[in-house]
């Protein structure tokens, strides 16, 4: 599952900042589709990646990660700016994508949006915006096939508000309340971030008691504070409902809070919501025997799952029946 809901994170993303598909069966074969999907994971491999010179500058002289780095970063730059390009040879073929209206933007105040401004947006949506949502996907799916209470109450509560002669839609998520309430459980349990972006201190302050000195840098051990007995009734178990109580979304600590919370927070939650419940949707969901699916976590920026999620899946029949064009 792991790779598949990857491509479908990829998918979303690069579509909607480019209009283009690099990922899945139509695109297997494509040779530009190829060399991208290639440049994505170099890319990814290297972000968020530790390495010793971080902490031993002198290695910087010794090991190639830092030119490896930089010649992937020149790749990028690279293919951001041909796309960029295209896009504005092609202005009479405006298209709903991200490039697109920056490049709007950009006619109306061309010093502020650059082209070196428009290929760092792109650049933080891709990166930020995809692996995250792909590992709370397989955390999602995770927790549901281990309850399959919760998953036949959110199937039932889509069926109920979609009906069976059409797809799920981003505007129907609003009316979705228990999905929602699933998607915020995902990520108390197993936030994308544990330990959040590093925040530095502008000034001399105290932190829970703690002399901090201007300039030192402070990382939030979110994952720590989601299991907190004294925050959570019973913080280990996996429970949306707890979500039906006012003012318990406001306790979630995923994406930061104030001025440097994370700015894709809205939009993270919406394709998670929309992907997660299309799965639901259109296939029947089982473990793949008797035992619960492991829930053990693994290491990484992201906390992915120590073993990648393997399920039973099925086209549930009314998806045959569905107009393409309604897809």
């Amino acid at each position: 599952m792991n790779s598949m809901l990857s491509n479908l994170a990829f998918n979303n993303i690069i579509r909607m900042v480019t209009g283009k598909c690099y990922y899945g069966d139509g695109a297997e074969d494509d040779p530009e589709a190829k060399r991208v999907r290639q440049l994505i994971a170099e890319a990814m491999s290297c972000f968020g990646a530790g390495h010793a010179a971080d902490h031993l500058p002198m290695l910087r002289w010794i090991t190639d990660f830092e030119r490896r780095v930089k010649k992937i970063a020149a790749r990028l730059d690279e293919f951001f700016q041909r796309l960029v390009d295209e896009k504005r040879v092609a202005k009479e073929k405006k298209e709903n994508t991200m490039i697109d209206h920056l490049l709007s933007l950009q006619v109306s105040q061309p010093e502020y949006y650059t082209d070196h401004t428009i290929k760092g947006t792109m650049l933080s949506l891709i990166l930020a915006g995809t692996d995250t949502s792909a590992v709370t996907l397989e955390w999602a799916l995770s927790s549901l096939l281990n309850n399959p209470e919760v998953l036949k109450k959110v199937r039932d509560e889509i069926d109920n508000q979609i009906g069976l002669d059409r797809l799920l839609e981003e505007s129907d998520i609003p009316n979705l309340p228990y999905l929602q309430n699933i998607v915020s459980e995902t990520l108390r349990l197993y936030p994308a971030g544990p330990l959040l972006v590093p925040h530095i201190s502008s000034e001399d302050c105290k932190v829970g008691g703690y002399d901090m000195p201007c300039g030192t840098m402070l990382l939030v051990n979110v994952w720590a504070i989601h299991r907190d007995p004294r925050l959570w009734d019973d913080p280990a178990s996996f429970k949306p409902e707890r979500f039906e109580k006012e003012g318990e979304t406001h306790k979630l600590l995923t994406f930061g809070l104030g001025r440097r919370a994370c700015p894709g927070s809205g939009l993270a939650r919406r394709l998670v919501s929309l992907s997660l419940g299309s799965l639901i949707q259109c296939f029947e969901w089982e473990r793949i025997g008797e035992e619960e699916v492991d829930m053990t976590e693994g290491g990484g920026l992201t906390m992915p799952r120590a073993i990648p999620l393997v399920a039973m899946c099925r086209a549930r029949a009314f998806v045959g029946k569905i107009p393409h064009e309604s897809g």
